[in-house]
């Protein structure tokens, strides 16, 4: 009989593109999500916790390929009995889901309907540097309003958002822009060509040709064009917008075929930013020359800032900027995103600024996709990552979140008096535990503490028992007293000592207080 081979062990690695998570990063990541649900919280917004899984229906044309529904999301089909089978996928954000719940639930739903949700989101796309499949949103959205008022509450809330968990007002500005806005500069935007270069620069004139030779430029094309603006600069979009031009690598990428003239009104609106918020809606009317849709984007942008103004937020916390552009494929009217102003070192030592955390707008379709009827909404959605990454970068976070108290085990004979002091502390709100490893080596267990990040150890053995005594470890005095501690400090507060057993909470909270203060 042939020898069976063995099965393989499975390979003990994270799969490509996710991570893992520990204490402190975890302990972190909560307290944050704990601080933005507050403030989501005093704005008037519920929590709604949605199904992890939607159908691919439900997801739709959101999707980053909608004919391939297993790419660009985590997707698999399930089988009834009769062999039909529906497309199912992790959700790949946190506002799709919203939009099939208010339409699920509309009739029970107060109308505007205000929610906050938290959580992962899976996305099947290519990994990178600091680009994992799964990560964390932070989402508030208003449903069943076209007030800009609501836009304006969003814009208001993010900013104290950033303020409450630690990004200081002058490091960061949330930048408003308008998807209408945009369209009236995009409106009537021509490829260059013989019958486009004898039109009449008026439209109403030019209406009166025959417009079945004309072509339009594609705006979604013209959108990812600009958004290229802070790689290339204004002369490379007028390039890309134009006739093209040579990449790094010497590549040549064809242009949209623009003439220089429109594209130089497309740049011209990207610098339109003034000196204030006045000077910048006043620049967007100049430029829109009369477009309907434009000058109705304008005017919406002019009702936030009044609204903004009205509540005390003024251009050093929120600013007109027609630069913002990413987005505005899936957004309706005013879009808005968060961006940390203060400078970091990259992987190669180089000064860049931190850039984006959070971005949304107002999206009047989504929902209507289910009830065949216009449902206007609005929200924001923060990357809590990236917001945890730039706390640390401003040094806002501790490198090592501190560990519980731990009592070590000297006399295996008395585990239920140590796990009696243990439930003392636990009892007083101290984070505790006793030692469960083998207690035989008595270093090991301090090394176990240092592991831990652990404040204090308790020790005591029968003779500490028998006198009614215990010794306290000040684990973190003594690092300190190992590195740079003076003889005064040392004297002041020394690294262990005795105290009567029945002090052991008083005095354990007394070292948890100073260290806190310190």
């Amino acid at each position: 009989m042939a020898k069976q081979k063995k099965q393989p062990r499975p390979k003990a690695i994270t799969p490509k593109g996710f991570r893992d998570y520990f204490g402190t990063e975890v302990t972190r990541r909560k307290h944050m999500l704990d601080q933005i649900a507050a403030v989501y919280h005093r704005y008037g917004f519920d929590a709604l916790e949605s199904s992890a899984v939607e159908t691919v229906e439900a997801l739709g044309k959101f999707l980053p390929d909608v004919d391939r529904p297993n790419e660009g999301v985590f997707a698999w089909q399930e089988f009834d009995e009769k062999g039909n089978g529906d497309w199912m996928a992790l959700r790949y954000d946190l506002t799709a889901p919203l939009a099939r719940v208010y339409a699920q639930h509309r009739n029970e739903l107060p109308t505007p309907y205000r929610r906050y949700a938290m959580g992962p989101v899976w996305r099947n796309e290519k990994p990178g540097p600091g680009r994992f499949r799964q990560f964390y949103q932070c989402d508030a959205d208003t449903v069943g309003t076209a007030s800009m008022a609501a836009d304006a509450e969003i814009c208001a809330m993010l900013a104290d958002t950033l303020e409450t968990v630690g990004i200081p007002r002058g490091d960061y500005l949330v930048r408003v822009n308008n998807r209408k806005v945009m369209n009236g500069i995009l409106e009537g935007l021509l490829i260059d060509n013989e019958v486009t270069r004898a039109l009449p620069r008026n439209l109403e004139d030019a209406l009166e040709t025959r417009m079945s030779d004309w072509q339009f430029a594609d705006p979604d094309a013209v959108l990812r064009t600009i958004d290229k603006f802070d790689k290339v600069g204004a002369d490379g979009v007028v390039e890309l917008l134009t006739t093209g031009r040579k990449d790094q690598s010497g590549a040549f990428i064809e242009g949209l075929g623009l003439s220089n003239q429109d594209a130089s009104r497309v740049v011209a609106f990207m610098g339109a930013r003034g000196e204030s918020n006045e000077a910048t809606i006043g620049n967007l009317r100049a430029l829109l020359d009369g477009s309907k849709v434009g000058t109705e984007g304008v005017d919406e942008l002019e009702q936030i800032v009044d609204l903004l103004e009205a509540q005390g937020y003024g251009p050093d916390r929120i600013v007109i900027d027609p630069s913002v552009v990413r987005g505005l494929g899936y957004y309706t009217g005013p879009v808005y995103e968060a961006e940390l102003t203060f400078e970091i070192l990259d992987e190669k030592g180089r000064k860049r600024q931190f850039g984006s955390v959070a971005g949304g707008g107002r999206y009047d379709d989504l929902v209507k996709r289910f009830t065949g009827q216009a449902v206007p909404a609005t929200g924001v959605s923060i990357g809590v990552d990236r917001l945890l990454a730039a706390l640390e970068a401003k040094g806002r976070l501790s490198n090592d979140g501190q560990g519980p108290v731990v009592v070590t085990v000297m006399d295996k004979s008395r585990l239920a008096d140590y796990q009696a002091m243990v439930g003392e502390l636990r009892q007083a709100g101290i984070r505790a535990e006793v030692y469960l490893g083998n207690p035989k080596n008595f270093g090991n267990q301090l090394k176990y503490a240092d592991k831990r990040n652990s404040p204090v150890a308790i020790i005591a053995g029968s003779d500490e028992f028998d006198a009614g005594k215990i010794q306290i470890k000040d684990l973190v005095l003594g690092a300190k007293i190992a590195e740079s501690a003076t003889l005064e400090e040392w004297k002041e507060r020394p690294s262990q000592f005795e105290c009567a057993r029945s002090d052991m909470v008083a005095k354990v909270r007394e070292i948890l207080e100073a260290e806190n203060d310190g």
